[in-house]
Order: structure tokens, then C-alpha cells, then sequence
């Protein structure tokens, strides 16, 4: 498949997800530390700083309200929630050799790359001035982070957000010329229902031989 450059033009264009998907992000990194037994860290993290409450920082609150309000309701973990963001960067464990494989084959091939991350606005960017994601972040076109947009994957606007700023490269660029691929089968079906083609990426293999059934080096 012949992937043009030319901003008159729409080629396929990929955007990836950051976290679970070309970075490894995991709270247990942290946590695993501060609570020694597996079957209370894991019920803290599925109760206490969870991942619906996590996600609303990545929508634009601010993580001394989100801290402030979870203690509040949690005062015996107050000391464990304040944790989550001060001590945030134990969270990253790297870039993951998979999908870093898969983004350095579609870049090698000249496709286009974005990135379309939920994020909190204000720990980005450690991502961005930090290595070793500092030089992945540098290599996309173009990187949305909820945080700064205050609207997080699945609401359908931040999609169209995306491709409102592909446009800004690619004017012809429609809904059918993206590939997306995140490790969130929800995100997945938004972009899907708006017609966007999705990988739900739960192994590399997959994601890549996927790649590869619509024309794409993998």
C-alpha cells in the first residue's frame, strides 16, 4: 500500500494509545511497595484510587481537588491516596517492546502516526520531558492529551477532536483513512461506531497481523 505524504491527500493514518499500548503505566508498580499484602493492595486499588476515579483526572480535574475529596471520603487511606500522585512517576515502568516494535514498522514504512492519550494534564508532562518517553512522543505528527482537551475517551468529541487536528495536515483526511489501537475495548467501540477502523490491542501478535490484513507493515 502507497502511503503519500502530501497534506492534499488522505493516507492511511494509525493512531495509537500511549499507556497499555507503547508505555507501561501500572499502579501495582507503586503500590506494591506501600501495601504488602496482594489481596488487600488489589482490593485498595479496585475500591479506593480506582480506575473510574483516576480517569477523571485524565479529564481535566486537578489532582489536589481529586486527592482532597477521595481522602476526605476515605480518611483511614488518607496517606495511601496521596501516594497516587506524589508518587505518580513510580507508576511507569518504560515503553513496551511490543508496540514499540509495531509503531517503529509503521514509521519505517512512512505512515502516519498520532497519538490519542486519556492523561491527567498536569503529570504529562514528566511524559514529555522525560526519557524514555520524551523520544517516542517526539516521533508522532501530532499527540492529544484529554487532560489539556478536558474530554476523555470514549465521549465521541475527543475523536473528532483528533481528527479536526490530523486535518491540520491532512485535509481530506475522513473517518474511514484512520486506524486506532488501544488496550480499552470501550475506547475501541467509539472510535468503531464513529468509522474509524480499531484494533482492541490485547496482544502485539494480534495488533500486528490485524496491521497486516489492511495492507500495513507490521
Amino acid at each position: 500500500m502507497a502511503h503519500t505524504t502530501a497534506a492534499t491527500t488522505a493516507p492511511t493514518i494509525v493512531v495509537f494509545d500511549l499507556g497499555g499500548v507503547l508505555f507501561d503505566w501500572n499502579p501495582d508498580y507503586l503500590y506494591r511497595k506501600l501495601i504488602a499484602d496482594e489481596a488487600e493492595r488489589q482490593w485498595f486499588l479496585a475500591n479506593i484510587c480506582n480506575g473510574e476515579w483516576n480517569v477523571q483526572q485524565d479529564g481535566g480535574r486537578s489532582l489536589s481537588e481529586a486527592t482532597a475529596a477521595l481522602s476526605a471520603r476515605h480518611p483511614d487511606h488518607a496517606q495511601l491516596i496521596g501516594a497516587f500522585y506524589a508518587r505518580w512517576t513510580e507508576m511507569l515502568g518504560g515503553t513496551l517492546a511490543g508496540g514499540m516494535a509495531i509503531f517503529e514498522a509503521l514509521e519505517s514504512a512512512g505512515v502516519p502516526l498520532y497519538a490519542l492519550t486519556n492523561w491527567s494534564a498536569e503529570t504529562f508532562p514528566y511524559a514529555r520531558n522525560t526519557h524514555p518517553f520524551q523520544p517516542v512522543l517526539q516521533r508522532f505528527k501530532d499527540v492529544l492529551v484529554s487532560g489539556e482537551e478536558k474530554l476523555i475517551k470514549p465521549d465521541a468529541r475527543i475523536y473528532q477532536r483528533m481528527l479536526e487536528r490530523i486535518r491540520k495536515h491532512y485535509p481530506a483526511a475522513q473517518a474511514q483513512h484512520l486506524i486506532f489501537i488501544d488496550d480499552v475495548q470501550r475506547n475501541v467501540e467509539a472510535a468503531r461506531a464513529l468509522g474509524w477502523r480499531a484494533i482492541h490491542h490485547t496482544d502485539p501478535a494480534a495488533t500486528a497481523a490485524q496491521l497486516r490484513n489492511w495492507g500495513l507493515p507490521a
